[in-house]
């Protein structure tokens, strides 16, 4: 029976005087049908990883601390299996264990008279660890983490954080999915899997050392959200590349791993660390990029002229820069230097100009993500910067995101042409290297 047919005869079901209970009872029958579709293919829904939690015994060097809340006052805990909690009391040089069954509902974790309460339960020290057993997850403020989940008071005594203690490759997965869709070609998923590893150890050894966790969960570092954006083809990109990064000669000669920055859109050519960042490493030099193009969204790759009013920015950047405040007032804007790439250019220095001829530099970057913090309006640096009467305006823009390094929609568009995971690293990260790490148990 062909489509039309199928429609005709419904039609006159309908609009027959008899047909009603024949129609009613037909929508009836297709209401059931699609439940029970439903309870019978939960894959319709939003995806649950199924695997359970590897490397729970992995060396403690490659477990990453993520701070996943700062500041807080309170937050939501559940644990579905048991779980134990290690309060350790400075004072008196002790650590204690205490087992939980699994909770029945959620728990409020929160600061009283500066030590941490849980279920009002009080803890002694500023620090405790909650360890769930197998599959080794824990929900807070109703998303969910792989390892163990460390509450910490801060020096105020009027706040905590909340740091997730995960190892290596699980963290891997949970950024993998956060930074590039989950059906992108599986070479690209491998790309980003490597170059988040990379970047992760290479933060982790020299931020980590000075601080109580490693890396943030957010963009400021690289996004993790955890089990909600893990799927079997982020799981498979993970597993195939476990333990490799890139490693490349550094500034004094030796070979090491080194920060594999990224970004979403290129726009056209990458940038060098340096004119963003400031930092110079032989991997992280611009190269042409013709494959993000046919990617990214036109309103990104092509992003729309914003203006922004001057009195506001100035205000912006003076409650930003401290030393701003020598201009005494801000004067004037411009742009003091930009990579030159033949039909492809970025901002990478501003000028800020005050009375008498006294002026401060900033990098480009920072001068946009300090007009825009959100980096929503203002998509990048590769653009052309002018002014009005009232207002400061940022036209003909390319691309989305600092530019340096791995050019996330590139890589995509470089997968679908059939290069390999290293060809496209090779391309990004010039004259970088494979290594892999063996785990330690």
């Amino acid at each position: 029976m062909s489509n039309n047919t199928r429609f005709t005869t419904l039609f006159s079901i309908i609009v027959s005087k008899s047909g009603y209970i024949y129609c009613f009872s037909w929508i009836l029958k297709l209401a059931i049908i699609i439940v029970l579709f439903l309870l019978l293919n939960p894959g319709c829904g939003k995806r649950k990883s199924e695997i359970a939690t590897p490397d729970i015994q992995i060396n403690e060097q490659y477990w990453i601390r993520v701070l996943l809340l700062n500041d807080i006052q309170q937050c939501s805990i559940h644990i579905d299996s048991k779980f134990s909690v290690k309060d350790e009391t400075d004072a008196q040089n002790k650590k204690s264990n205490k087992d939980y069954k699994p909770l029945k509902e959620p728990v409020i974790a929160k600061i009283v008279n500066g030590k941490i309460s849980i279920a009002s339960r009080d803890y002694s020290s500023n620090q405790i660890i909650i360890s769930p057993e197998d599959p080794y997850i824990f929900n807070l403020n109703g998303k969910s983490y792989r390892g163990k989940l460390r509450l910490a008071v801060n020096p105020d005594a009027n706040s905590f954080d909340a740091i997730n203690l995960v190892p290596l490759e699980s963290y891997i997965a949970g950024v993998v999915g956060a930074e590039m869709p989950d059906y992108w070609e599986p070479e690209a998923l491998k790309c980003q899997a490597i170059a988040a590893r990379t970047y992760c150890l290479f933060i982790k050894k020299r931020f980590g050392v000075n601080r109580s966790w490693d890396l943030n969960k957010t963009a400021a570092n690289q996004v993790y959200q955890g089990i909600e954006v893990e799927s079997p083809a982020v799981w498979k990109a993970v597993n195939e590349t476990s333990g490799i990064v890139l490693t490349c000669k550094q500034p004094d000669g030796s070979e090491n791993i080194f920060p594999t920055y990224y970004s979403s859109t290129c726009g056209g050519h990458t940038e060098d660390s340096d004119n963003v960042f400031g930092d110079s490493y032989e991997s992280l030099k611009g190269v042409p990029c013709t494959y993000c193009k046919n990617v990214a969204k036109q309103d990104i790759f092509f992003w729309p002229e914003v203006q922004f009013d001057k009195n506001d920015v100035a205000s912006r950047l003076m409650n930003r820069y401290s030393s701003l405040n020598r201009l005494g007032e801000i004067k004037a804007i411009s742009v003091d230097k930009q990579s030159d790439y033949g039909e492809f250019s970025r901002i990478t220095r501003i000028k800020i100009s005050g009375p008498n001829n006294i002026s401060e530099f900033l990098r480009a970057e920072d001068f946009r993500l300090v007009i825009d913090p959100t980096g929503k309006k203002i998509k990048s640096a590769a653009c052309k910067f002018k002014e009005s009467e009232t207002e400061y305006i940022f036209t003909d823009g390319k691309g989305w995101g600092h530019g340096v390094g791995m050019c996330q929609c590139g890589v995509q568009g470089m997968a679908r042409e059939g290069k390999t995971t290293e060809e496209i690293l090779s391309h990004y990260y010039q004259n970088s290297k494979y290594y892999k790490i063996e785990y330690d148990k």
